[in-house]
């Protein structure tokens, strides 16, 4: 058996993912992407002859420098490696910690840039009125609008947007539920499409899948798809070629606490479980910074 096929057998990372779903239920991405890091590790370990009990934390360190890693994907890692010692000694299957003392490398982590509401504005009125351009403007304003990621614009279903008072219903990370309120020109983007172009996807007669926003043969909009809609408008748009869908979620974020909202509300709007997630949107540019000081604070402002 090769040390691979040893990693993915190993009752203890079995044990941990079982926990991660049933216990924190984590989504199913992030578990996958801990399995694998994980599975790396223990195969790591076990060209070294080790078993996880028996590492120690250079081991650890060793394992984290070995690849040119970006400072995300290492980030990911030191937390999978973390979270699954931790689970370890908890449950009795080592004796000590060798993760305790792996430093978390926050600090390099390197942030998604927030589009202008200029930039954001001229991607937003591209889309044709065609079929599939009433959806992608519905799209776009739905992710912005509300700062939905892409895995949940694609699973939402017509009934969850309430175009009356101007709300959404989505499921998050870790299936929870929740409630995003929805701007007027999202309400009008969305209401456009579903009154002139959902029903036009697909071939005629035939039954569509049951969600929002749909391809053109009339099935479930994949993830892929929203990326590459995203992408092909803000090239369009001039805004740059490193815009994702998380780009939007992103701008939402900044949009809104730049314009003076209170970080709680963003918090519940995004779907974070901690205040500290949350935070890493307020880094705001500083000359929007000097804008706000010069127009508030007594001694700055010109006689």
């Amino acid at each position: 058996m090769s040390s691979g096929d040893r990693a993915s057998s190993s009752p203890e990372l079995q044990a941990f993912l079982t926990s991660l779903r049933l216990e924190r239920g984590l989504a199913d991405n992030t578990i996958a992407a801990y399995r694998r890091d994980l599975e790396q590790l223990l195969s790591f370990l076990s060209e070294r002859g080790l078993l996880p009990g028996a590492a120690l934390t250079e081991d650890l360190r060793l394992f984290l420098s070995l690849e040119e890693w970006s400072p995300a994907t290492r980030a990911r890692k030191t937390a999978a490696i973390r979270s699954f010692y931790e689970f370890l000694v908890l449950t009795g299957r080592v004796v000590r910690d060798p993760g305790a003392r792996l430093a978390s490398p926050r600090g390099s982590l390197r942030l998604p840039r927030a589009l202008s509401v200029h930039d954001v504005e001229h991607m937003l009125v591209l889309p044709p009125a065609t079929p599939l351009g009433l959806r992608d403007r519905a799209l776009l304003e739905t992710l912005y609008g509300a700062g939905l990621r892409a895995s949940e614009a694609v699973g939402l279903r017509p009934e969850e947007v309430d175009l009356e008072i101007g709300f959404l219903r989505t499921i998050g990370k870790g299936g929870k539920e929740r409630v995003v309120p929805l701007g007027r020109k999202a309400v009008e983007a969305i209401s456009a499409y579903l009154g002139r172009g959902r029903g036009n996807l697909g071939r005629p007669g035939a039954i569509r899948a049951p969600f929002l926003f749909l391809n053109h043969r009339g099935h479930q909009l994949s993830r892929q798809a929203v990326h590459l809609i995203v992408k092909r408008y803000a090239h369009e748009a001039g805004a740059g070629d490193w815009v994702s869908a998380h780009t939007l979620r992103h701008s939402f974020a900044t949009h809104l606490l730049e314009g003076g909202a209170d970080l709680r509300a963003v918090q519940e709007m995004l779907g974070h479980a901690d205040l500290s997630t949350t935070q890493i949107y307020t880094h705001l540019s500083n000359a929007y910074l000097r804008h706000v000081y010069n127009d508030a604070h007594p001694r700055a402002r010109h006689a």
